[in-house]
């Protein structure tokens, strides 16, 4: 409102003071007279204006035809384009300023306007690479796919902008889930730029969904050497790609190969926990125990996990207990505290029998960390050292609605995942699978709270414990392996293996 009322005092003034100019010109009197050829002129005010305006026109005009001379001497000199230049530079005038407020379209999210802008600069430029790259962006911009895709295969066409057309129709084909194309044009677009650093990761996010792991391996190397990859995170995705390798290479029962690409696997990342699982139990098939055992000693040092003790369980499938229990010490020895330590300990404890070790073993961590498997073992050892049956059942009541421990999670979509893989099953993400804990909730909590009554309230039925043993196996299994063979065929109690083998599970 202000500014509009500024405005209008603005143009009322203007408007005054023209009139009192022009009033002040037709009081005056003559500015002089001139003598041209015998002939005398009278020289008014308003002709000294009509004149100096004459002059100013003439002066333009002027300019005009010695820059027409300049470029038609500069044709005659052998400049072919001098002349169209010259009554071009108007138009390159507004193509350019066309273009540059479609730019400032883009930059303000008018997708619209910076379409109709390129659209008029067309008009105006010979310079297609120019208001094409603008038009296509501004179409991806207001989701008219149709026109993007015209556009982008329209700079296909010119060799300087054939990148940025392949690339752009790349990401389009990646938008409508046509993933086969996206990666031959992927493919396409790191033959022409080699080192840019997004093709290089979309193309290999294509090539491992396709499960090509020696291409992938190839973009990887390119990226490294390019500089856009950090060489410790290029050995990470280097050995996940060589155990994929290695994996499918097994599965077609190439043997020799799968041996090659696990072991350098598991050098290049001692702490990917499946690399080691797969070349340790490799080493074990082949006779080669001693170096079975180096490997998933060097990745247990970076950290425990549950399917480095399976595997490491495996070497020796038919020792007893005590001699288990006497082979795992060093493995035990280390990392002490951590809560997979001390859930492995309580495991082979109570494998041995001697459950107050089991006790001491698993600690506070049913309480501390109340997971499904500390809260089973906790109810193997109560009901190993005579127990009554409703202490057991409340601490396997606990286990039915407690978390499940650590799983593999994608750290992307936190998809969770039976086993480790390289992709993830959810969102596609490459290499993004944690060994972490997920909490549960309270949806996934609701079934297993109303078998709650089902197991506690059966202390005051008089049903057989098989029969209690029975509701306990609706419990959803645990996702962590087997860390021990199976028991001792020895042992006495029946429920006590029963339960521990629930732990393990």
């Amino acid at each position: 409102m202000l500014w509009s009322l500024l405005k209008i005092i603005l143009f009322i003034a203007i408007v005054v003071g023209l009139t009192l100019g022009v009033t002040i010109l037709f009081e005056m009197e003559n500015l002089g007279r001139l003598e041209l050829l015998g002939t005398e002129y009278i020289i008014t005010p308003i002709l000294a204006v009509v004149g100096a305006l004459v002059l100013l026109i003439a002066v333009w005009i002027l300019f005009k035809i010695v820059g027409l001379l300049v470029a038609t001497l500069k044709f005659l000199n052998g400049d072919e384009t001098a002349v169209s230049r010259y009554f071009d530079r108007r138009s390159e005038r507004k193509g350019f300023e066309a273009l540059s407020e479609g730019m400032m379209a883009l930059a303000a999210g008018e997708g619209r306007l910076a379409i109709r802008k390129a659209e008029r600069a067309g008009k105006y430029l010979n310079r297609p690479e120019l208001t094409n790259l603008v038009k296509a962006q501004g179409a991806e911009m207001v989701g008219d796919n149709a026109l993007a895709t015209k556009t982008f295969k329209a700079l296909v066409q010119d060799d300087r902008t054939r990148f940025v057309g392949v690339r752009g129709l790349m990401k389009q084909k990646l938008d409508e889930g046509d993933t086969d194309t996206a990666l031959k044009l992927g493919e396409k677009a790191m033959a022409l730029r080699p080192k840019n650093a997004e093709v290089q990761t979309t193309l290999m996010q294509l090539q491992s969904r396709s499960e090509d792991w020696q291409g992938a391996r190839s973009t990887l190397a390119q990226a490294l050497k390019s500089g856009n990859v950090p060489r410790d995170l290029h050995r990470r995705r280097d050995a996940v790609l060589a155990l994929a390798h290695a994996r499918d290479a097994m599965a077609e029962g190439q043997v020799v190969t799968a041996t090659r690409d696990v072991a350098e696997a598991s050098r290049l990342a001692p702490g990917l926990v499946p690399a080691s699982v797969m070349s340790a139990r490799l080493a074990t098939e082949a006779g080669n125990k001693r170096q079975a055992a180096k490997t998933i000693r060097k990745a247990w040092d970076q950290a425990p996990h549950p399917d480095l003790a399976a595997a490491f369980a495996e070497i020796e499938p038919d020792e007893t207990p005590a001699l288990r229990l006497r082979r795992f010490r060093p493995l035990l020895a280390r990392h002490t505290g951590h809560p997979e330590v001390k859930m492995l300990d309580a495991e082979l404890q109570i494998a041995a029998e001697d459950f107050p070790a089991a006790r001491k073993a698993l600690g506070d961590l049913a309480e501390s960390n109340p997971t499904a498997r500390s809260l089973t073992l906790m109810a193997a050892i109560e009901r190993g050292e005579g127990a009554e049956d409703r202490v057991v059942r409340g601490w396997l009541a606990r286990a039915v609605t407690a978390s499940r421990g650590n799983q593999w999670v994608c750290n992307n979509c936190g998809h969770v995942h039976e086993d480790w893989r390289p992709v993830c099953a959810n969102c596609d993400s490459f290499d993004t699978l944690d060994w972490s804990e997920v909490r549960q909730s309270q949806a996934a909590l609701a079934g297993p709270t109303q078998m709650l009554p089902l197991i506690v309230g059966a202390l005051e039925d008089q049903r057989e414990p098989t029969e209690e043993a029975d509701i306990l196996v609706a419990e959803p299994e645990i996702s962590e392996p087997d860390t021990m063979s199976e028991p001792d065929p020895e042992t006495p109690d029946a429920e006590t293996v029963e339960i521990t083998t629930e732990a393990r599970n």
